[in-house]
């Protein structure tokens, strides 16, 4: 394997893209969201025609009222400047609370409501408490089974890609693709352990971090982020940063990467060579990099790619897959991506969807393109997956030719 670098800027290297329409709704977000997540579900269960005892319905609106204003409060001192992990437990599980509960209470308030009302079941009353009794049993549901999900070693799914420029003695490369691990306020040490003696299993030739290792900085996350220092890779092991590094000392985290023995592909690329062939592996920083102020910080992939050879396939890893428009118009083989989380709790995945063009698996983008998106390794925040699954991603490299030697 040889190693390339560049820190020269291009002529014509296009600016970071515009904000989306995701971004210009997330400002008006933290006004609005919480009310929404708390004042929904406390009318549907406690106000909708139940006819509550008054002690039950005014201890029942104190709850709510409590959850309402303590969310925020609690996720301020978890996530501002304090970073007290105690306070960002309890802030992160009441958002994941929250929204499994309004997302419920909306759908089988209005769903079931109406199919009781037309199948003529009981009164008004009893139609509202039935309501009342589904809604607690399928979010406790959830959320039980979502937290055992975020918790739980991700299983491993196993892809083969097909790249038509791929030498036919790269055929059968292996990469082991993991991202978005969060390490965060609940302590994840042993599950980070687990995390990489699943990834040793696979014996891959390349294993990529595609981002967002942690939230907090590397001082603060170094003992789970430590056994990310014992996985094996035949060639090579690189990584690239995400947008949560830049919330948390973007550098700190590219040295500890570093001292771990990864290799940081900072708008920059390696070359793996195998059977007479040759597979450019480039990664860029994450997209948010240049507005970070942090001096050198930025995605560009003219960088990235700058001393290859054109005529040799590539392979690129960028945190987001909003990055693909610009690998698609470079004529970039294959591009992993993370930081969609699947969505994480369903049916945030369709506000995901407003911000990126994928939100897992493989898709084709261009004329040559392909895109594989991660639903990622761990969790952010709320410490549940609802029908998002967390992914360990194999992905065996497949060439159209066939090898002429064994």
């Amino acid at each position: 394997m040889t190693d390339t670098d560049s820190a020269r800027p291009a002529e014509g290297e296009a600016r970071g893209p515009r904000p989306s329409r995701l971004h210009s709704l997330m400002r008006f977000i933290p006004l609005i969201a919480p009310v929404l997540l708390w004042a929904v579900p406390c009318w549907v269960l406690l106000h909708a025609g139940q006819h509550w005892p008054l002690a039950v319905a005014l201890a029942g609106t104190a709850v709510f009222f409590l959850a309402l204003v303590g969310m925020p409060l609690a996720m301020v001192r978890g996530h501002g400047r304090r970073q007290q992990d105690w306070a960002a437990i309890i802030g992160d599980t009441l958002l994941g609370a929250g929204w499994v509960l309004f997302t419920w209470s909306v759908l089988l308030g209005v769903l079931l409501r109406a199919a009781l009302a037309v199948t003529g079941v009981g009164d008004s009353q009893d139609r509202a408490r039935i309501v009342v009794w589904a809604v607690l049993g399928v979010a406790a549901v959830l959320l039980t089974w979502g937290y055992a999900e975020a918790r739980r070693v991700p299983r491993v799914r196993r892809i083969d890609v097909q790249l038509p420029r791929l030498g036919a003695g790269l055929d059968g490369l292996r990469v082991a693709l993991v991202t978005d691990t969060h390490y965060g306020p609940l302590d994840r040490a042993r599950w980070s352990a687990r995390v990489c003696e699943t990834v040793n299993t696979l014996g891959a030739d390349l294993v990529c971090h595609a981002g967002d290792i942690a939230d907090g900085t590397a001082e603060r996350r170094r003992a789970q982020a430590a056994p990310l220092g014992t996985v094996r890779a035949t060639r090579a092991r690189v990584y690239v940063t995400g947008n949560h590094e830049y919330y948390s000392e973007a550098q700190g985290w590219v040295d500890l990467m570093d001292e771990l023995g990864w290799e940081p592909l900072r708008n920059r690329h390696l070359l793996l060579e195998r059977g007479g062939d040759t597979l450019v592996v480039a990664g860029v920083d994450d997209v948010t990099a240049e507005s970070s102020g942090l001096a050198g910080h930025r995605a560009h992939l003219a960088g990235a790619l700058d001393g290859a050879d054109p005529d040799l396939p590539v392979l690129l890893l960028a945190h987001q897959p909003t990055f693909v428009d610009r690998a698609a118009a470079a004529g970039i083989d294959l591009q992993l991506s993370g930081h969609t989380h699947g969505g994480q709790i369903w049916p945030f995945h369709h506000l995901v969807r407003l911000d990126q063009p994928a939100l897992a698996g493989l898709s084709h983008h261009g004329a040559r393109t392909l895109l594989y998106t991660s639903r990622g390794t761990g969790f952010w925040g709320p410490p549940f997956r609802v029908f998002a699954p967390s992914e360990i991603t194999l992905l065996v490299l497949r060439s159209p030719r066939t090898a002429t030697a064994p």
